[in-house]
């Protein structure tokens, strides 16, 4: 691994995000490239790791549907050669969202589909952009949906996860609420619906999991407590083993009915019980932001 040069390779579907995580990666340190043919990966990788030790430093590509389809086919093997000329392991960022979004996101903004024309609907490029990324999506080391992201949480995302100086596990815990749809990026979903609800409780409803008199209710439960402890020792065993393998992400999404309550509180103490210093880890709860 060439540990003085970090190079993230930003892709994604087009209206998901990926010019605001180039841009925040700018904004926090990184030589930012929008739009790289694929094909020039290992020489751009060949060139930065060519530079006087004071020059290296972190490096983000944008990479999309525009390339060759038969140069994103080759995605795997160009990301091989990538490692093995160069000494470099990249980060691989993927940024997706469902289509009604993407197509409400475009109608908004009234941009052209880069995939779209005359005769192509733009549920149809959507389609075949999402067909064109699969090599690259394969790859991923992080996917992150933004179909449930505003632009602020996306920039406070990758802020979080990508923009570290240290090469430990970035460890999410992500709290959402069932009735708001499933994360579709998380490694790990716990459902924790079955626990007593203080939404029931009229002078708990208003609050979240991260206020004491909500705290206090659901640690008096047993049933709560054996869900934190079952779900803590599974991460304890697996958490390690993640490791080994040298991932560089993980999350782990926690359920409750409305997002509010159980899963804050579930994802709040999960949080503190890892935040040990052997990884680097961060909290989100979507409904609440």
């Amino acid at each position: 691994m060439h540990e003085q040069t970090r190079l993230i390779i930003v892709s994604g579907l087009s209206g998901s995000g990926k010019t605001v995580a180039l841009h925040t990666l700018e904004d926090n340190g990184c030589y930012c490239i929008d739009n790289l043919p694929v094909t020039m990966l290992a020489a751009f990788g060949d060139h930065v790791t060519s530079l006087a030790p004071e020059a290296l430093g972190h490096y983000a590509v944008g990479v999309d549907a525009r390339n060759r389809m038969n140069d994103l086919e080759a995605f795997p093997e160009i990301l091989a050669k990538l490692k093995r000329v160069t000494g470099i392991q990249p980060e691989i960022l993927f940024l997706t969202a469902d289509e009604s979004t993407l197509i409400k996101r475009f109608s908004e903004t009234r941009r052209r589909h880069p995939l779209s024309s005359g005769d192509v609907p733009l549920a149809d490029a959507i389609a075949r952009e999402r067909a064109l990324l699969v090599p690259i999506q394969s790859q991923a080391d992080l996917v992150i949906d933004t179909t449930e992201t505003t632009l602020h949480q996306l920039r406070d995302l990758v802020r979080q996860r990508l923009t570290r100086n240290s090469r430990k596990l970035s460890l999410l815990f992500q709290s959402f609420g069932f009735k708001h749809g499933a994360p579709t990026d998380a490694d790990f979903v716990f459902d924790a619906r079955v626990l007593p609800n203080p939404h029931w409780e009229p002078a708990l409803r208003a609050l979240t999991g991260q206020d004491e008199p909500v705290a206090r209710y659901l640690s008096s439960h047993e049933s709560v407590e054996t869900m934190y402890t079952d779900i803590r020792d599974f991460l304890d065993r697996w958490v390690p083993a993640f490791k080994v393998e040298n991932r560089s992400y993980l999350t782990v999404a926690i359920g409750c009915t409305g997002g509010q309550h159980r899963s804050v509180y579930l994802c709040d103490r999960l949080a503190s019980h890892f935040d040990d210093g052997t990884q680097d880890v961060s909290v989100r709860h979507r409904e609440l932001s």
